[in-house]
């Protein structure tokens, strides 16, 4: 059954995970009695989040979107960071959701969007694995008896850093809209909680140092896109 959930939230999970982050605007008790730290804390997590998955894409990368939104590889892919973790692109995605869910400032918000993507990313992950152990057989099998699904073996992780090829042009051209996605609705639900916070018109740090973060990611993103549809040479943006 839990195959069968994967293959369907692997299919239409681009069109869920916006109406997913509804559940931050559940109410109830807070978190921080500052919703300031409680943002700042869930830019630093997500952040973490985006380190995992500019890793991994910089040092291998996979292809997740699937063929025709089923899942789908050519090759099993088991260096850079895929050595150390089956799944370190939903590693991070995972924190991304998680800072999400500490910058809501609830408790509610924070457990139920982080127990809703787990539950997802739980079934799509075994989608995943079932379709690559049918395909590559035991070579999928002894893969998985060395390498833990999802938290990380540490062992030989500085190893894997130093004497892999990092491919800079890649992790931008593939994931520079990535921080924009998280960074986003972090910034927007800090804001709010700002907004109807007691004092709050006597901080207006607070709101402008959100807003400088939101700025400052927002030019990112449209710097890099704009090198990426030209093919500008920059960064070896031409390189995917």
């Amino acid at each position: 059954m839990m195959v069968t959930l994967g293959n369907f939230f692997f299919h239409y999970r681009t069109t869920l995970s916006p109406f997913l982050l509804l559940l931050l605007l559940l109410p109830g008790p807070a978190v921080w009695d500052d919703p300031l730290i409680a943002a700042i804390v869930g830019l630093i997590v997500a952040c973490i989040g985006q380190i995992v998955r500019g890793t991994t894409i910089g040092l291998e990368y996979i292809v997740r979107g699937g063929r025709n939104h089923r899942v789908y590889a050519d090759d099993l892919v088991t260096e850079g960071l895929f050595r150390h973790t089956r799944n370190p692109m939903y590693v991070g995605k995972f924190f991304m959701v998680l800072g999400a869910g500490i910058a809501s400032n609830r408790w509610p918000p924070l457990l139920a969007i982080t127990a809703a993507y787990s539950f997802m990313y739980q079934a799509v992950t075994l989608a995943e694995e079932a379709y690559l152990r049918q395909k590559f057989g035991q070579a999928f099998d002894d893969y998985c008896k060395h390498v833990p699904r999802w938290w990380p073996r540490f062992a030989g992780l500085s190893e894997t850093l130093s004497q892999s090829e990092f491919k800079w042009a890649r992790m931008l051209v593939k994931g520079y809209s990535e921080p924009l996605g998280w960074t986003l609705p972090i910034v927007l639900i800090g804001l709010y909680n700002l907004k109807y916070a007691p004092g709050a018109s006597d901080r207006p740090y607070a709101t402008a140092f959100l807003l400088g973060v939101l700025g400052v990611v927002a030019l990112f993103w449209l710097i890099a896109g704009w090198l990426k549809k030209t093919r500008s040479p920059i960064f070896g943006f031409t390189d995917r």
